[in-house]
């Protein structure tokens, strides 16, 4: 058996992303690669996004819950705002792009889970180019 208690805050900074990113998952022993789960908490500043730009996996389901302020995710169809206290649920093969926009009034901070932690993302180009 095995269990992890995983405070975020008492974590370092997961990468060299240029937003703040914590991994809780690999903090418990899950590597970003491969494996069943992938858990990180994001503090985005006013003009970041987590990292990725407008991308979409092929088999990994991602979602994003919002812990503080409102996050916007760009998908083809249009864009959502994610506000505190609720989840966005992005299937595979659906492109998106998360971010917190230059003109918020403050941070955002999301919980992000990506099952499985698989290396299978794609750029997307919204023009088709």
């Amino acid at each position: 058996m095995g269990y992890h208690l995983v405070d975020p805050d008492d974590l370092e900074q997961w990468d060299d992303r240029p937003t703040d990113v914590r991994s809780l998952s690999a903090a418990a022993g899950h590597e970003y690669h491969d494996s069943k789960i992938g858990m990180r908490v994001y503090d985005l500043a006013p003009g970041e996004q987590p990292g990725l730009q407008y991308h979409y996996h092929d088999e990994q389901v991602e979602v994003f819950y919002v812990l503080e302020g409102e996050l916007h995710v760009e998908t083809p169809e249009g864009e959502y705002v994610v506000e505190r206290d609720q989840a966005l649920f992005v299937d595979p093969g659906s492109p998106q792009r998360a971010y917190n926009p230059e003109d918020a009034d403050g941070n955002t901070r999301v919980l992000a889970i990506g099952a499985p932690s698989v290396e299978d993302v794609h750029a997307y180009e919204p023009d088709g180019s």
